[in-house]
């Protein structure tokens, strides 16, 4: 098992390098929320009004903000928190809609008809849109935001596990696991959902940088994390208004932390596809 295992990691790093990057960004991303914030040169939330606007230098790498704030400390500190709400989200996301859809996928009936059009109600809204009337509706708050996240990526993978459990739930090694007198909750926990969970696993990659992104976003519109906590959203938001006035650090590196978080996920999303699909390797 462990030699398959290696077999098809280096399969994914050799048939796309750009998986291997992706791997060590991650990393990367990892460490600055795990020690980032013990190893900052600065104070991220510690203002000086001498040092407002600096560009980059040997002092302040990434310059510093219309506060004085050091922009690198506040970048590394952001990914503690970027970070930490798109895994809730996502995994949230990925239980529920995951036990929603596969309990509808294996009872059918009108259990499916409620939760098919649960989800299909989420998909009728712009899931941004949805988003922002979920967090307005709550309170801009850590916690409601990944709820909210959590809400609109639901239908993926509910949907998803609904097909694929529909799918199995008259194989052979279904029948013969009800024959033996297994319930409906032991055959959905022993058999359907374990063998559902690759794909899944999959999805929740591509998933994370869409979670991402949503927080960003509702925190650039004034919804999301409250200033002056350091997060990329926040940051983007308040250096966007020196975009005319030349200060482009404000904006930049923020921005740019960002693009990678979900290039990052996107391209690990691929490499995960690639390790668990045969029809890829044959």
């Amino acid at each position: 098992m462990a030699a398959a295992t290696l077999r098809d990691v280096r399969y994914a790093f050799g048939e796309n390098p750009l998986t291997a990057v992706a791997l060590a960004i991650f990393l990367l991303l990892v460490a600055c929320a795990v020690v980032g914030p013990a190893l900052v040169p600065y104070d991220p939330l510690a203002t000086n009004s001498d040092f407002r606007l600096v560009p980059p230098s040997s002092t302040h790498w990434f310059g510093t903000d219309r506060l004085g704030r050091d922009i690198l400390s506040r970048v590394v500190v952001a990914a503690r928190l970027d970070l930490g709400m798109a895994v809730c989200a996502v995994a949230l996301s990925l239980v529920i809609g995951t036990g929603l859809g596969a309990v509808a996928g294996y009872r059918g009936g009108w259990i499916d008809n409620v939760v098919g059009r649960l989800f299909d109600t989420i998909m009728a809204f712009p899931l941004f849109v949805l988003a922002m009337g979920i967090v307005a509706a709550l309170g801009n708050s850590v916690a409601n935001i990944v709820i909210a996240t959590a809400i609109i990526n639901l239908p993926f993978y509910g949907r998803f596990a609904r097909a694929e459990v529909n799918i199995r739930r008259e194989l052979a090694y279904v029948e013969a696991a009800r024959m033996g007198g297994n319930g409906a909750a032991l055959i959905l926990a022993r058999h359907l959902i374990p063998n559902i969970m690759p794909p899944m696993m999959v999805q929740a990659s591509l998933n994370m940088g869409w979670a991402i992104l949503n927080a960003a976003g509702l925190s650039f519109i004034g919804l999301g994390v409250r200033p002056p906590e350091a997060e990329w959203g926040i940051m983007v938001s308040e250096g966007a208004s020196f975009i005319f006035s030349g200060e482009w650090w404000t904006f930049v590196f923020p921005g740019a932390a960002l693009v990678l978080a979900v290039f990052c996920f996107n391209l690990l999303g691929d490499g995960l596809r690639d390790m668990i699909d045969p029809r890829r390797r044959t």
